[in-house]
């Protein structure tokens, strides 16, 4: 790492809910971060789950996230590598936000080290014991064919039918998962312990879980999930030898 330059990694944003005005705000919210951040970032990690849903027809892509997107391709084209991840609910990213951003998509989970540190970096969904519905319809939408088949339904009614769903969700809601729920049932600390049986990795970072966690599971190892922009607005940076966590503009009331 170059000396004075930072690791930003933050993780779903679920642009598009609970409602046009809400997202919007986060939207801006996100763009002021951004402009933060490029001043001392080396690299910028983004752990999917940036839009509650997204999916590329041939030429056409959901409308919106213009100030999000000019961003993302601003930063990029300036020299920083922005790094993105494909979530749960934006996993139809193919070729368009690389191509026109400049962002590194990335679609399963990867391994980096800097300043001899070691890295376990990922989304996070799908990793781990139980969830095995989740897992299953996982498949299904990572299945080419159905892909296929879902680019034939009209751009207004697939993204119509998409959004619905989205309003349904448990963040268009506001039903967070807000309590640890413990060492024996946290999906992903399980997963990284497991994980440690074989390798070791100073730090696993993932998104998904929406609660902001960071917790040793193992000897100079620690599991952090960056949570969600919905409520927390928390993100983690690395400065060569510390990750912290932190959050930005909490007080939303200047939003």
């Amino acid at each position: 790492m170059i000396q004075g330059k930072k690791i930003y990694f933050a993780s779903d944003f679920h642009l598009g809910v609970p409602d046009y005005e809400s997202s919007l705000k986060r939207e801006k919210r996100l763009v002021r971060w951004l402009d933060q951040i490029k001043e001392d970032a080396e690299e910028i990690w983004l752990l999917g789950d940036m839009f509650d849903f997204w999916f590329e027809y041939k030429t056409v892509v959901p409308r919106g996230y213009v100030r999000f997107l000019g961003k993302l391709a601003e930063i990029s084209d300036s020299g920083i590598p922005i790094h993105i991840f494909t979530g749960n609910h934006d996993m139809w990213i193919f070729d368009y936000l690389p191509k026109e951003t400049g962002v590194i998509l990335h679609k399963e989970p990867i391994t980096k080290i800097w300043n001899e540190k070691k890295f376990f970096i990922g989304h996070g969904d799908g990793l781990g014991p139980g969830d095995h519905g989740y897992k299953f319809i996982k498949k299904v939408f990572a299945n080419k064919l159905c892909q296929w088949l879902f680019k034939w339904i009209h751009p207004d009614v697939g993204i119509g039918i998409a959004n619905f769903f989205s309003g349904k969700s448990r963040l268009a809601n506001d039903e967070y998962d807000k309590v640890y729920l413990g060492d024996d049932k946290e999906w992903l600390a399980i997963y990284a312990k497991e994980i440690l049986e074989n390798e070791h990795f100073n730090f696993f970072i993932f998104g998904h879980r929406h609660l902001p966690i960071d917790i040793e599971v193992g000897h100079n190892s620690r599991y952090i999930n960056l949570g969600e922009w919905i409520k927390y607005n928390t993100y983690a940076v690395f400065d060569g030898e510390n990750l912290l966590m932190r959050s930005f503009e909490s007080d939303l009331a200047n939003d």
